[in-house]
């Protein structure tokens, strides 16, 4: 998916409590509609630009599929016109413009409405609405910015490639919903690579910083797990639908479409358990680290303990002339000979961490499995 200037924020849900439903209330910063069109047959393809809705009438008269794809939603009156050509319902044109929608399919008398996401590979915490219509014959898509996956589905029908020429609607649909799933795959990949590297970071740079990195990642998969559920149960709903024009062959590439939602939603919970881990794994490198420092201040105070005994025991400078001061006090040689003790002291102390394994590796240390 190209990337998108979406400019400050993105279109927040224009609902107005007890409001009559069916209005349009379209969101003020967004684009104004590009009116593309694709129309073909098992003989030939047209495609185009549209400058007014009107036109799509004399393409479904001709050509037994039209998919008409609207890239933006900014105004209001082109997309009543569509509601009024393709007859749909006012509900479903209201769910078009408030978005973000949860992915859902809803039936109408004439057509099938559903809402989709797809996700930017650059940016996974970047997802996009899809809202598309599907009836006999024809397929309406209307999308918030222009870019988005389905330059592959464009590709196969302008070549012909494989049945997409020559099934119809909803061999389309289909198509465009495999794109969708299927753009939460290079995404993820990605995602997968940082959860992977975070691990060598943390073992070189257990911090704060870290910390928080982690759990936006982990938020960002949650909203991802929020979107892919419904996506989903979106795809099962369009293969269970009843529908004359929905082809044998269409509901056997739907099944496997079913699957790769599956798939998703699997590497989901896979990262979402990987994001834990590297949580748990992160205070268990901090715990270590504090242990490594507890450990060797420790070690430096039990050292000092016998020495501080030592110093302050000769250190209390009584009387020369008394018969119970320490002999030392007065010996030519006492103050080397307390600083030897303390050194012996000192080294006797280490050799016995050292035996111990407490500090490098000593022999009872190595004898450990």
């Amino acid at each position: 998916m190209p990337n998108r200037s979406r400019g400050s924020s993105r279109p927040s849900r224009q609902i107005v409590p007890g409001a009559a439903p069916g209005q349009l209330r379209v969101p003020k910063d967004a684009p104004p509609p590009v009116l593309q069109v694709f129309a073909y047959g098992p003989d030939g393809m047209v495609e185009g630009r549209l400058e007014a809705p009107s036109e799509v009438t004399a393409l479904r008269e001709k050509w037994p599929v039209v998919w008409l794809d609207v890239r933006g939603l900014g105004d209001g009156e082109v997309l009543r016109r569509l509601g009024e050509l393709f007859g749909l319902h006012r509900l479903a044109l209201e769910d078009v413009v408030n978005v973000p929608q949860r992915p859902k399919m809803e039936t109408y008398p004439e057509h099938h409405f559903l809402v989709i996401q797809q996700v930017d590979s650059k940016d996974f915490k970047d997802h996009e609405q899809v809202s598309l219509f599907v009836g006999e014959g024809f397929v309406l898509t209307f999308q918030e910015h222009e870019g988005d996956w389905f330059d592959g589905v464009r590709e196969r029908i302008r070549k012909g490639h494989g049945l997409i020429r020559k099934e119809g609607a909803d061999y389309l649909t289909y198509a465009l919903l495999d794109a969708a799933v299927d753009s939460y795959f290079p995404a993820l990949e990605d995602l997968g690579e940082e959860l992977e590297a975070f691990e060598d970071r943390i073992m070189k740079e257990a911090s704060t910083g870290l910390i928080a990195e982690v759990r936006d990642m982990k938020r960002s998969l949650l909203h991802m797990r929020r979107q892919a559920w419904p996506q989903r149960e979106t795809v099962g709903q369009f293969l269970r639908a009843e529908e004359d024009w929905i082809s044998h062959e269409t509901r056997t590439h739907l099944r496997d479409c079913y699957d790769h939602a599956v798939q998703v939603l699997d590497l989901i919970e896979t990262h979402r358990e990987m994001a834990s881990g590297l949580l748990d794994f992160h205070m268990t490198v901090m715990g270590q680290r504090m242990n490594e420092i507890m450990k060797v201040l420790t070690i430096m105070a039990s050292l000092f303990i016998p020495l501080s005994f030592m110093a302050g025991l000769y250190g209390m400078n009584f009387d020369t002339a008394s018969p119970w001061n320490l002999p030392e006090l007065s010996w030519r040689f006492g103050y080397p000979a307390l600083l030897g003790a303390m050194g012996l002291t000192a080294g006797g102390m280490l050799y016995y961490f050292w035996r111990k394994g407490w500090i490098g590796k000593g022999p009872e240390d190595k004898s450990r499995p």
